[in-house]
């Protein structure tokens, strides 16, 4: 039998690679291991009895679907398997969550045999992955008389499924395990250059942290069985820079427990920690698998006598240790005090209670956040139906309300998109409510996760309340290759007949379209009152509020159209003063992290909303500042917008989804042309004044207000990694903003990079026109080191060979790239040229082109993590500094990074990106965009 024999080979390959069989997902292969199951003579049998039952993927993997038919035969008796018994069997079925087991539970619960009936009956009250089509068939049943049905319908009235779990433990041992010192990103966690694998959860878990973290942890395993490993960030925030699911996995996977004996590398409840506590993003996907997220604050900051912090040389508060949590600490969580202990129990070390909520602890008892979305939706269902009141089981929604206090932008947007709250009630920040998500977003180097999410949680289609979702193509952009080839393809089949607007046609309709998501979304994103979910932490659209999220996430949100978080609070920024002509909008946003820092101290903007009020500035423009709120660890960002200013945007917004259409991008269920029409309805509300573009009540309140003085910002700002800091925990943070004259014309410069989501129209421009000027003003233009360009999309680049500037970057470039001949390997050397690169992330994400290890680079990405767009050499680290445009280009061309004469000169004439503050008369921000 080929396909058998073909996973035999399979399996001898990655017995080579120290992994084991991959589980299996096609129905094909299950069919022939059955086969082989009911040949008692097959050579084969007892390794097929293995695979079928230990091996098989649940949910609604076509493979699923052929076990739980033949699980169905052996409880109807129609096929006898010495080694799977009617009761393992229904066993069995209740591992597999749902789609097609479920549909097997009805059948047999609603059939004529009544002990079966019975026993499905029992296994159908433990699953709460139930649809529309079940919950029909449920309904139906009841209302024909059938006692069966009444008798599951009356037990997810109660939620049984829930309250009969166990409750978590009260006290839980942890022993830790230091990951690294200072922030920890997810990049630790789950590399980005190891992207492709995420989807082969064992063979991705080998890349977190090191081999020799791995083998620590499993021997600190070996030496406290009875204690779970907690991972820790030591004086810095875990998990931070990407929403990564991957990276919850793989902690999951070395240090929690299995999810079920019979579903293979698939581990829930981690344990992770932090000095600063958790990334906010980080912590919803520690919540999606059951997890607990601990803010340790075992760092303090040092008191003088007079109260205030003591400060050090760079007026950074000086840290004292409060407790230690070294590697090996022994340490108690109790559930009930919600207190961090030591190892005997009798000294209070933290107050836990934010990583214990009622809602927090009710997704650790069922082993995920998505069996308390389900379940809750289940038994409302259950209760409508029998027609009673809803009993109470699951923690009520917070809901907190201050009367005579105003409401913020987010406030606003969550009291509009609430979903199940008391009628009536104004919510402020603190309320933790479900709400209806407007816009989707899927991005390919995590798609197949959340394929595989949808698979297991049985969604089979999109929620109708989900007004637009789109799946990306733009981190796997810039070389396709083998593992490309092998992945996208399928992602983009399973998305688009789920339902999203796909990059790539999988019947090959269109051209494949790599334009980088967050800028696809920004587009999509028709309303300033709409939530937006998207699978990567730079979700930050510049209409509505947007929440990067993992793959979890973002799954829950396309199967039912909703999510569950807290209300944020907010901290608003504003600006005063006046932006100079030879500075760029990037240098503003640089500005915003320092100046906020030296006004606070601290990152207030740390788990929060920045309303930012930046109304004179087109969505595109304003995007690179909501963009970069995700480096500044911030919760998500709103845009407060004039209406004039929101109305071009969306005007825009309408052009740009007119051309998807066009491309042949729009489905059966016009979703495409339906956002148009959303946008043309908003427009004219706007223009009528019915409804004005979204702003905060005068009497909102904040956590914190940071004014941004313009006047201020007299040169360019570089973020440096500040990778040869002493103190461990201040590197690779975005904290570290510098003047260009700090390094004196001096710091070598190995490689540039304009590109990213963090660029725009106006941009691409900058670059055409300053190679121009070096031009006319040295008569030729010579690189010192490579630039790479990377256009965020293809309609950037048709407007930019319209109006002529991509002529101008043709001519001087010494690469540009063929859509009908893409790069099949990853550029390891660099000329001292021009690349002119295929729309996408490029650089930035850093699972194909990569600088050599050492470089230095600077670029306008986002990036500034250790080995996330360059790697250390043995001989020196490498560093990626983030810069404005114009400061890229010129260091690229100069070969260091130029001195601020240098600069200006270079930048005179040149229309960079204007900004002047609101209610102040605006800056011609459209001459070099539009």
């Amino acid at each position: 039998m080929s396909l058998y024999q073909d996973y035999l080979k399979e399996i001898e390959t990655r017995k080579g690679q120290g992994l084991h069989p991959k589980p299996i997902e096609d129905a094909a292969l299950v069919e022939e291991i059955v086969a082989q199951i009911k040949d008692t003579g097959n050579e084969h049998r007892q390794d097929s009895l293995q695979f079928f039952i230990y091996n098989t993927l649940p949910g609604t993997t076509s493979a699923a679907g052929a076990k739980a038919k033949f699980l169905k035969e052996i409880i109807l008796g129609t096929a006898k398997v010495e080694e799977i018994t009617p009761a393992f069997a229904f066993e069995l079925l209740s591992h597999m969550k749902g789609g097609p087991s479920v549909e097997v539970l009805l059948d047999l619960a609603l059939g004529d045999d009544q002990s079966i009936a019975k026993n499905a009956a029992e296994v159908l009250k433990t699953q709460v992955f139930l649809y529309d089509a079940d919950t029909d068939r449920l309904k139906a049943a009841f209302e024909a008389g059938n006692a069966i049905a009444k008798d599951v319908l009356e037990s997810y009235a109660q939620a049984e499924f829930f309250t009969k779990l166990p409750d978590i433990d009260e006290e839980i041992k942890v022993v830790t395990y230091v990951a690294a010192e200072g922030d920890i990103s997810t990049d630790l966690l789950s590399p980005g250059n190891q992207a492709h694998s995420r989807s082969d959860r064992e063979l991705h878990g080998k890349c977190m942290i090191s081999e020799r973290a791995q083998k620590e942890i499993e021997a600190l395993k070996l030496q406290h069985p009875d204690k779970r490993v907690m991972l820790v960030a030591e004086k810095g925030t875990m998990g931070v820079g990407s929403s990564r699911m991957s990276g919850v996995n793989n902690v999951a996977l070395w240090t929690g427990k299995p999810a079920s004996p019979y579903v293979p590398f698939v581990n829930i409840a981690p344990v992770v920690a932090g000095t600063n506590g958790i990334s906010p993003i980080f912590l919803t996907t520690v919540g999606v698998t059951g997890g607990i997220g601990i803010d340790l604050k075992n760092w303090v900051k040092k008191l003088g006598d007079d109260g205030k912090p003591i400060l050090n040389n760079d007026d950074s508060p000086v840290l004292e240790q409060k407790y230690s949590v070294e590697t090996g600490t022994v340490l108690t969580i109790n559930t009930k005090t919600k207190k961090l202990l030591n190892e005997a129990g009798d000294e209070e070390l933290v107050d836990v209670s934010s990583a214990l909520t009622p809602q927090k602890v009710e997704f650790m008892k069922a082993g995920s956040s998505y069996a308390i979305v389900f379940g809750k939706k289940l038994q409302s269902f259950a209760a409508e139906t029998l027609g009673i009141d809803l009993p109470p089981v699951f923690a009520p929604a917070k809901e907190v309300s201050h009367e005579g206090q105003g409401l913020t932008a987010v406030e606003k947007i969550f009291n509009k998109n609430a979903v199940g709250v008391t009628e009536g009630k104004v919510l402020h920040a603190g309320s933790d409510v479900r709400v209806k998500v407007n816009i989707v977003g899927s991005q390919d180097t995590t798609g197949l996760m959340t394929s595989q999410e949808l698979e297991a949680m049985a969604a089979t289609v999109i929620s109708p309340t989900v007004d637009g979702a789109y799946q990306s193509g733009c981190h796997t952009a810039s070389v396709w290759d083998l593992k490309a080839q092998a992945n996208i393809p399928k992602l983009m089949k399973f998305m688009n007949g789920f339902g999203l607007i796909t990059a790539r046609d999988p019947k090959d309709a269109y051209a494949p379209l790599t334009d980088v998501i967050h800028k696809v979304l920004n587009d999509l994103t028709v309303d300033d009152w709409a939530i937006i979910i998207g699978g990567d932490s730079h979700t930050r659209m510049s209409k509505g509020v947007a929440f990067g999220a993992d793959s979890g996430t973002v799954a829950l949100a396309l199967a039912t159209g909703e999510a569950t978080m807290p209300i944020p609070e907010s901290v608003k920024v504003t600006f005063k003063g006046t932006m100079k002509d030879y500075m760029d909008f990037r240098d503003v946003v640089h500005a915003t992290q320092a100046q906020m820092l030296k006004q606070h101290g601290d990152n207030v903007f740390q788990g929060r909303i920045i309303e930012v009020h930046i109304g004179t500035l087109l969505a595109d423009q304003a995007f690179t500042f909501t963009d970069w709120t995700a480096e500044m660890k911030a919760k998500a960002s709103i845009c407060i917008s004039n209406d004039d200013t929101l109305i071009e945007s969306l005007e825009i917004a309408k052009s740009r989804i007119q051309i998807m259409i066009d491309k042949g991008m729009d489905n059966a269920n016009k979703v495409l042309q339906g956002l148009i029409d959303k946008a043309d309805k908003r427009i004219a509300e706007i223009r009528s004044g019915e409804k004005p573009a979204l702003t905060p009540d005068d009497n909102a309140k904040y956590f914190a207000e940071v004014v941004v003085d313009l006047d201020l910002i007299d040169e360019p700002m570089i973020a440096d990694p500040d990778v040869n800091n002493e103190d461990v925990s201040k590197r690779y943070t975005h904290d570290t903003i510098r003047p260009v004259s700090y390094y004196r014309g001096e710091k070598k410069v190995d490689l540039g990079f304009v590109g990213s989501c963090m660029v725009h129209k106006g941009d691409m421009k900058i670059v055409a026109q300053m190679l121009k000027n070096l031009e006319n003003a040295s008569g030729k233009v010579e690189f010192k080191a490579p630039l790479v360009v990377a256009a965020p999309t293809y309609n950037i680049i048709d407007e930019l060979k319209e109006e002529g500037d991509w002529e101008v970057l043709e001519k001087y470039s010494g690469f540009e790239f063929d859509d009908s001949a893409p790069k099949a390997t990853a550029r390891t050397d660099y000329e001292n040229i021009l690349y002119l690169e295929r729309p996408g992330c490029n650089l930035c994400m850093g699972n194909q082109e990569k600088a050599a290890k050492g470089d230095t680079v600077l670029a306008t990405s986002t990036r500034l993590f250790k080995g996330r767009v360059v790697e250390d050499s043995a001989e020196k680290k490498g560093e990626s500094l983030l810069a404005s445009t114009p400061v890229v280009v010129l260091s690229a061309i100069l070969g260091r990074t130029p001195t601020i004469e240098e600069y200006k000169t270079a930048v005179e004439g040149i229309d960079l990106t204007k900004f002047a503050p609101p209610l102040q008369k605006p800056l011609d921000a459209k001459s070099v965009h539009f």
